[in-house]
Protein backbone atom coordinates (compact mmCIF):
# COMPACT_ATOMS: atom_id res chain seq x y z
CA UNK A 1 0.00 0.00 0.00
CA UNK A 2 0.78 3.58 -1.06
CA UNK A 3 1.45 5.79 2.16
CA UNK A 4 -0.80 8.02 1.51
CA UNK A 5 -3.27 4.91 1.85
CA UNK A 6 -2.09 4.10 4.60
CA UNK A 7 -2.68 7.40 6.06
CA UNK A 8 -6.22 7.76 5.05
CA UNK A 9 -6.55 3.72 6.49
CA UNK A 10 -5.25 4.57 10.13
CA UNK A 11 -7.22 8.61 10.02
CA UNK A 12 -10.59 6.45 8.71
CA UNK A 13 -9.95 3.75 11.49
CA UNK A 14 -9.54 6.00 14.22
CA UNK A 15 -12.72 8.54 13.27
CA UNK A 16 -14.74 4.74 13.22
CA UNK A 17 -13.56 3.84 16.92
CA UNK A 18 -13.71 7.45 18.04
CA UNK A 19 -17.71 7.32 16.70
CA UNK A 20 -18.32 3.74 18.01
CA UNK A 21 -16.56 4.28 21.43
CA UNK A 22 -18.78 7.76 22.23
CA UNK A 23 -21.87 5.81 21.05
CA UNK A 24 -22.01 3.07 22.49
CA UNK A 25 -22.98 4.20 25.66
CA UNK A 26 -25.85 6.09 24.56
CA UNK A 27 -27.25 3.07 22.73
CA UNK A 28 -26.46 0.89 25.74
CA UNK A 29 -28.46 3.48 27.70
CA UNK A 30 -31.22 3.32 25.38
CA UNK A 31 -31.72 -0.50 25.72
CA UNK A 32 -31.46 -0.40 29.20
CA UNK A 33 -34.25 2.58 29.60
CA UNK A 34 -36.46 0.63 27.07
CA UNK A 35 -36.28 -2.79 29.33
CA UNK A 36 -36.95 -0.64 32.59
CA UNK A 37 -39.36 1.66 31.49
CA UNK A 38 -40.98 -2.10 29.60
CA UNK A 39 -40.74 -3.59 33.38
CA UNK A 40 -41.94 -0.46 34.69
CA UNK A 41 -45.45 -0.75 33.31
CA UNK A 42 -45.86 -4.34 33.32
CA UNK A 43 -45.51 -4.23 37.28
CA UNK A 44 -47.97 -1.09 36.74
CA UNK A 45 -50.35 -3.39 34.93
CA UNK A 46 -50.38 -6.32 37.66
CA UNK A 47 -50.83 -3.75 40.48
CA UNK A 48 -53.79 -2.05 38.64
CA UNK A 49 -55.35 -5.94 38.02
CA UNK A 50 -54.62 -6.88 41.87
CA UNK A 51 -57.40 -3.80 43.15
CA UNK A 52 -59.77 -4.41 40.43
CA UNK A 53 -63.04 -5.88 42.58
CA UNK A 54 -63.60 -9.89 41.68
CA UNK A 55 -66.71 -10.02 40.67
CA UNK A 56 -68.51 -13.07 39.25
CA UNK A 57 -67.05 -14.59 36.41
CA UNK A 58 -69.33 -15.50 33.22
CA UNK A 59 -67.70 -18.23 31.09
CA UNK A 60 -69.66 -18.59 28.01
CA UNK A 61 -69.77 -21.95 26.28
CA UNK A 62 -70.53 -22.04 22.24
CA UNK A 63 -72.67 -25.15 21.63
CA UNK A 64 -71.70 -27.44 18.85
CA UNK A 65 -74.81 -27.44 17.47
CA UNK A 66 -75.30 -23.97 14.94
CA UNK A 67 -78.43 -23.32 12.51
CA UNK A 68 -78.03 -24.36 8.89
CA UNK A 69 -78.31 -21.46 6.98
CA UNK A 70 -80.43 -23.11 4.35
CA UNK A 71 -83.31 -23.78 6.62
CA UNK A 72 -84.82 -20.81 7.76
CA UNK A 73 -83.66 -21.52 11.39
CA UNK A 74 -85.69 -25.09 11.48
CA UNK A 75 -82.67 -27.11 11.87
CA UNK A 76 -79.58 -27.19 13.50
CA UNK A 77 -76.25 -29.34 12.52
CA UNK A 78 -73.26 -30.11 14.48
CA UNK A 79 -70.10 -32.35 12.48
CA UNK A 80 -70.15 -35.56 12.99
CA UNK A 81 -66.78 -36.66 10.62
CA UNK A 82 -65.07 -35.59 7.83
CA UNK A 83 -63.56 -37.32 4.77
CA UNK A 84 -60.28 -36.39 4.08
CA UNK A 85 -60.45 -33.91 1.47
CA UNK A 86 -63.72 -34.61 0.79
CA UNK A 87 -67.34 -33.94 2.53
CA UNK A 88 -68.20 -33.67 5.88
CA UNK A 89 -71.41 -35.44 7.31
CA UNK A 90 -73.64 -34.07 10.30
CA UNK A 91 -75.74 -35.05 12.82
CA UNK A 92 -79.46 -33.04 12.18
CA UNK A 93 -81.96 -32.06 14.69
CA UNK A 94 -84.99 -29.55 14.95
CA UNK A 95 -84.24 -26.30 16.42
CA UNK A 96 -87.66 -26.18 18.18
CA UNK A 97 -86.78 -28.98 20.33
CA UNK A 98 -89.03 -31.72 19.14
CA UNK A 99 -87.36 -34.93 19.10
CA UNK A 100 -87.10 -35.81 15.34
CA UNK A 101 -86.63 -38.82 13.21
CA UNK A 102 -83.45 -36.82 11.61
CA UNK A 103 -81.38 -37.71 15.01
CA UNK A 104 -81.15 -41.35 13.98
CA UNK A 105 -79.44 -40.30 10.29
CA UNK A 106 -76.23 -38.66 9.42
CA UNK A 107 -76.92 -36.09 6.39
CA UNK A 108 -74.38 -33.82 4.24
CA UNK A 109 -74.60 -30.71 3.78
CA UNK A 110 -76.91 -29.93 1.32
CA UNK A 111 -80.56 -28.58 2.00
CA UNK A 112 -83.23 -27.74 -1.31
CA UNK A 113 -86.10 -26.16 0.01
CA UNK A 114 -89.46 -27.69 -2.11
CA UNK A 115 -93.23 -27.23 -1.11
CA UNK A 116 -93.23 -30.50 -0.19
CA UNK A 117 -90.49 -30.14 3.01
CA UNK A 118 -86.86 -30.63 2.42
CA UNK A 119 -84.46 -32.16 -0.01
CA UNK A 120 -81.48 -33.80 2.02
CA UNK A 121 -78.73 -35.79 1.28
CA UNK A 122 -78.83 -39.18 3.73
CA UNK A 123 -75.54 -40.68 4.28
CA UNK A 124 -75.71 -45.02 3.96
CA UNK A 125 -72.23 -45.15 5.24
CA UNK A 126 -69.83 -42.75 7.42
CA UNK A 127 -66.54 -44.78 6.03
CA UNK A 128 -64.77 -43.49 3.24
CA UNK A 129 -63.67 -46.80 1.69
CA UNK A 130 -68.17 -47.43 1.45
CA UNK A 131 -68.51 -43.89 0.34
CA UNK A 132 -70.30 -42.04 -1.77
CA UNK A 133 -73.91 -43.65 -1.12
CA UNK A 134 -76.43 -41.55 -0.39
CA UNK A 135 -80.15 -41.72 -0.53
CA UNK A 136 -81.58 -38.54 -1.79
CA UNK A 137 -84.95 -37.81 0.70
CA UNK A 138 -87.37 -35.58 1.80
CA UNK A 139 -88.08 -34.58 4.62
CA UNK A 140 -91.41 -33.97 6.12
CA UNK A 141 -91.22 -31.65 8.70
CA UNK A 142 -95.22 -31.52 9.47
CA UNK A 143 -95.34 -34.91 10.14
CA UNK A 144 -91.44 -35.52 11.27
CA UNK A 145 -90.82 -38.18 8.56
CA UNK A 146 -88.06 -38.98 5.94
CA UNK A 147 -89.20 -40.56 2.70
CA UNK A 148 -86.38 -42.27 0.10
CA UNK A 149 -86.38 -40.85 -3.37
CA UNK A 150 -83.35 -42.00 -4.68
CA UNK A 151 -80.35 -43.27 -4.38
CA UNK A 152 -77.17 -41.79 -5.84
CA UNK A 153 -73.47 -42.76 -5.90
CA UNK A 154 -71.24 -39.34 -6.07
CA UNK A 155 -70.58 -36.37 -4.47
CA UNK A 156 -71.62 -33.96 -6.78
CA UNK A 157 -75.42 -33.82 -7.29
CA UNK A 158 -77.98 -31.27 -7.98
CA UNK A 159 -81.84 -30.82 -8.35
CA UNK A 160 -82.06 -29.64 -11.66
CA UNK A 161 -85.54 -28.65 -12.39
CA UNK A 162 -89.11 -29.54 -10.74
CA UNK A 163 -92.30 -30.35 -12.86
CA UNK A 164 -95.55 -30.59 -10.91
CA UNK A 165 -95.39 -33.73 -9.13
CA UNK A 166 -91.70 -34.83 -10.73
CA UNK A 167 -88.19 -33.50 -9.35
CA UNK A 168 -85.42 -33.97 -11.89
CA UNK A 169 -81.91 -34.52 -10.26
CA UNK A 170 -78.46 -35.13 -12.22
CA UNK A 171 -74.90 -36.07 -11.08
CA UNK A 172 -71.46 -36.38 -12.16
CA UNK A 173 -69.11 -38.31 -10.73
CA UNK A 174 -65.94 -37.12 -12.64
CA UNK A 175 -65.92 -39.67 -15.51
CA UNK A 176 -70.04 -39.81 -16.30
CA UNK A 177 -72.58 -38.07 -15.78
CA UNK A 178 -76.39 -38.82 -15.29
CA UNK A 179 -79.78 -38.20 -14.58
CA UNK A 180 -82.97 -39.35 -12.22
CA UNK A 181 -86.61 -38.63 -12.59
CA UNK A 182 -88.47 -38.85 -9.35
CA UNK A 183 -92.48 -38.99 -8.64
CA UNK A 184 -93.43 -37.75 -5.86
Amino acid sequence: MSKTRLIFDQIFRFLWNTIFVLSYPIMATFGLLFVGVTYFFSALSRLLASLRPEGEQVTVQKSDWEALPQTNGLLEAKMYKQIMFGPTCYRLRRKDGVPSVLEEHFFGSKVKFIDEGLILEKWNATESKQLPDFDICLYDPDRDSITALTNIKCFDWHLSERKEKELHFKWFDGIQGGEVNVAL
